[in-house]
């Protein structure tokens, strides 16, 4: 009986619970949870208003890989969107979209019609949100290719496609990045020919120079920083260098080697006031930059865009558990050729991925002590090579096994063919939209007086990342559909309504399918009446003109 319908314009929440101002949406939302006190559970309350500043302003972003396939991907899909671009194809023509993208593409449930039908409309329209068309574009690179020398490089868009940008994006040059060759694969020497020299706070000293110019020079209100570069190897932690935030700062000033070119970034981003958003698995976020983020107030993010092969295992590992199906054993193969798979060859650079990969199921896992003892896992492999023929099409195939009733075995084989560029750049998107929405939603509990802010770590962004960077003491959330909940429910908490839940008891009731359905065919009647009317009318008004006509 149910079906769907979808809400594309702007809406209102009629609600003494909502209050739209000229400036702000205000909220009151009581926010439940349910403590669990050895054999006692108790459901708690939590008062509290949420506060959203309406305006997006203008927004710039910095990419940190600027000329990398994602890179020049973003900017290029931006600007084709933008322009509204089209191309041939041998499948036909193809229209620019922001499809793989959460924020641009997909759909939440707002509610209910009147009849029990599902209402759904798209996730940006929930509240005002940056839009990708409207964002300035700039950053940095190891390598001073032009952008539309580096999308031709690429091989990610079709050629028509590609031919159409190149005018657009060849006058788009990265500025000089750092390059600490210890901490990427020797194999990525040959294109860094545009590089940052001096001491290591001689080039943050720059890093917030450029973030500083590129604000003035594009008149922009704030500014997002987001690294897309090579994955480096871990940073070891190491007391009196980066455990702290007086550590890591003077640890630049010395030149410190175990001060890695993210972490410079990210520094300089934060003193600059800006979010810093961490695409790769690597260990930017050292002890002494969180530290630092919660002094200055200053959201940083990661780890790791969360695409193809992981975000698939973060769906299926949910599955399986949650269906009292013990997973074993779970194989992971990849075999990719660009750039990110030329650097990955190396082992020290290989490491940080296999880390990021690797830990995703542990939360999964730790749900259910049912099918797992305390600390039992599953084996857990993931293989990564370099293959350059495939190019940016990256091959990943997966092996589950897992145990089932009365001793029995299953065996899931998958193979994913992943144009990798073209998933992790709506991620990039998406990061940077919720990122800056973040940035303008407070809270104030009852009884409170003062607005408070997300955490600087910004764990809200997880859907998008492998390795969810966390607050201390924080859960680490890796099932995927928990986290858009999650996003979703802050969003409708910002309009002060319920969270969404798949209880549907207007379905499972007798007496309420009774009530639909008395509605469902009154406003059928009601359509019925005005069509017979319009019919009738038509008829008349047709009628008359013959008659005017022959006289």
């Amino acid at each position: 009986m149910s079906s769907c319908t979808n809400l594309e314009g702007r809406f209102t929440v009629v609600s003494d619970k909502c209050t739209y101002n000229a400036d702000t949406i205000i909220s009151d939302y009581t926010y439940e949870t349910t403590i669990v006190e050895g054999n006692v559970v108790k459901p708690v309350e939590t008062k509290m208003q949420f506060k959203t500043e309406k305006k997006v302003g203008k927004v710039g972003v910095m990419l940190v890989g600027l000329g990398g396939n994602n890179g020049c991907t973003c900017v290029g899909g931006a600007i084709a969107n933008k322009l509204g671009l089209t191309w041939e194809t041998k499948e036909g023509t193809n229209k620019s979209n922001y499809w793989g993208s959460l924020m641009m593409a997909s759909t939440v449930k707002l509610g209910n019609d009147a009849q029990g039908n599902s209402v759904y409309t798209p996730i940006n329209n929930m509240l005002p949100m940056l839009h990708p068309n409207d964002i300035v574009w700039g950053g940095w690179d190891i390598s001073k290719m032009n952008l539309g020398d580096a999308m031709k490089r690429a091989k990610v868009f079709d050629i028509e496609l590609q031919k159409q940008l190149y005018p657009h994006m060849k006058d788009i040059t990265p500025l000089p990045s750092i390059y600490f060759p210890d901490f990427i694969a020797a194999n990525q020497e040959d294109r860094a020919n545009n590089v940052l020299t001096g001491t290591k706070q001689e080039q943050m000293e720059q890093l917030r120079k450029d973030i500083r110019d590129f604000k003035a020079n594009n008149k922009l209100d704030k500014v997002i920083l987001l690294w897309t570069a090579n994955t480096e190897r871990f940073s070891a932690v190491e007391e009196g260098i980066n455990d702290t935030a007086e550590n890591i700062l003077t640890s630049i000033r010395r030149g410190e080697e175990e001060v890695s070119a993210s972490t410079v970034f990210a520094v300089a981003s934060i003193l600059e006031g800006c979010t810093f958003i961490n695409g790769s698995p690597q260990n930017t976020f050292v002890p002494g930059v969180v530290e630092l983020a919660r002094q200055h107030k200053c959201f940083i993010a990661g780890d790791d865009f969360k695409s193809g092969q992981t975000k698939m295992k973060s769906v299926l590992v949910d599955f399986l558990v949650s269906a009292g199906i013990k997973p074993v054993s779970i194989v992971s193969y990849n075999h990719l050729g660009n750039n990110d798979g030329k650097n990955l060859s190396a082992p020290s650079q290989f490491r940080s991925k296999e880390i990021s990969k690797s830990n995703v199921v542990d939360d999964m896992v730790a749900s259910n002590k049912i099918l797992f003892e305390e600390d039992e896992h599953p084996d857990h492999c993931v293989v990564i090579k370099y293959v350059p023929y495939v190019a940016d099409s990256k091959r990943a195939m997966d092996e589950y096994t897992s145990e089932i009733f009365m001793g029995g075995k299953n065996t899931i084989v998958m193979h994913n063919t992943c144009e990798d560029s073209l998933l992790a750049t709506p991620l990039i998107y998406d990061l940077v939209i919720l990122g800056e929405l973040c940035e303008r939603i407070t809270i104030k509990k009852e009884g409170e007086e003062v607005w408070e802010g997300f955490h600087p770590v910004v764990s809200l962004l997880s859907y998008m990342l492998k390795a969810p960077l966390v607050p201390g003491g924080a859960p680490v959330i890796n099932a995927l559909f928990t986290q858009r909940c999650a996003i979703v429910n802050v969003l409708r908490a910002c309009l002060g309504l319920a969270p969404d839940n798949h209880m549907t008891l207007e379905h499972r009731f007798e007496s309420s399918l009774t009530e639909l359905k008395q509605q469902a065919d009154a406003l059928h009647k009601r359509k019925k009446m005005r069509t017979s009317y319009k019919v009738k009318h038509a008829s008349m008004v047709e009628e008359l003109y013959h008659e005017e006509k022959v006289a």
